[in-house]
């Protein structure tokens, strides 16, 4: 894999929750900052990281949804917030799509499913009659649904067939990428094993690139080509996923893979968790240096001075660490 499809450069949201008498800002939540990395086509990249580092935010500015304070993402090279024209700014929302967490907040109340999936096709004005009815009930059918269930509400289905109606609405468009926030969180576990198979699957089909955000690190390493990891707003290390999950460098990546349960109590209970002092700072006021020098087991007169880059530590291994040359 020699090109990028999406290449976020030194990307930066922040969001001003108070503003002077003057109209200056007094209070900035800094939610995403100085991020960087590129996604391959046809791979899918894992995005982990403790609730509020940012990682919603980071995706919907990289789906278009926000617009970024600083910095640049670049869609084939290239940016997806320069006004390019009516023409070109359309094809980018169509080839950068969303599944959304809540896949009942996610789907309007009061529209059928067939009309929430023939939404995008209107926008777009990408099929008309007979043609548009078939890519509906195709679509329906390609995620696991009846075309029968063109006629309910999304109240009358359940998570799981409401999520699956949420990636077939992002499907209908035919994007080359598609932004994964979370769609599994909000379902039980059984139906999470069923979406996430399907995921797979179409990405085998279709050919998609995936931004796959999660909690549930066990999922991330089973369905993720490479995985980021995120704390307070930036990337503090990025590699392959059996390189991060079997050499992880960043003491914060350390901590997040002992917490990951082991089915084989014998062997569970002689395991070792790494306890990180004190809570997430706030992102009001995030530390200066390393942000995560004040939870650190091993923080250093540097970490609280400088901070880190990320840095090439072995072949395609990144980390944001000064522990780590």
């Amino acid at each position: 894999m020699n090109t990028t499809i999406l290449s976020v450069d030194r990307l930066s949201k922040f969001f001003v929750l108070n503003r002077t008498f003057l109209g200056n800002a007094a209070a900035t939540v800094k939610a995403v900052d100085t991020v960087s990395f590129s996604i391959f086509p046809g791979e899918t990249l894992g995005l982990v990281g403790e609730t509020g580092c940012g990682k919603s935010t980071l995706a919907r500015t990289i789906a278009g949804l926000y617009s970024p304070t600083e910095g640049k993402v670049l869609f084939k090279g290239q940016n997806i917030h320069c006004d390019h024209g009516k023409e070109t700014n359309m094809l980018f929302k169509r080839q950068i799509q969303m599944i959304f967490q809540d896949p009942y907040s996610s789907l309007n109340p009061r529209m059928t499913i067939h009309d929430i999936i023939e939404e995008p096709l209107n926008i777009h004005k990408l099929a008309k009659g007979k043609e548009k009815e078939a890519r509906i009930s195709s679509l329906l059918l390609q995620v696991g649904l009846n075309p029968e269930y063109g006629s309910r509400f999304p109240h009358e289905c359940s998570g799981g067939q409401r999520q699956r109606v949420g990636i077939a609405r992002a499907l209908a468009v035919s994007p080359e990428l598609i932004v994964c926030d979370e769609p599994i969180s909000a379902l039980d576990v059984s139906i999470q094993a069923q979406i996430i198979n399907l995921l797979e699957q179409l990405q085998t089909e279709l050919r998609l690139t995936y931004l796959f955000i999660a909690h549930d690190l066990s999922m991330v390493r089973h369905i993720s080509t490479r995985v980021a990891v995120m704390y307070l707003g930036s990337l503090v290390e990025l590699a392959s996923t059996e390189e991060l999950y079997s050499h992880p460098l960043h003491p914060y990546t350390q901590a997040l893979l002992s917490a990951i349960p082991i089915p084989d109590p014998a062997i569970e209970s002689h395991r070792k968790r790494i306890l990180l002092p004190g809570d997430i700072p706030s992102p009001l006021d995030p530390p200066s240096g390393c942000k995560f020098h004040s939870r650190c087991h091993y923080a250093m007169p540097i970490c609280q001075k400088s901070p880190p880059e990320l840095t090439a530590t072995d072949l395609n291994h990144y980390t944001a660490c000064h522990l780590v040359k």
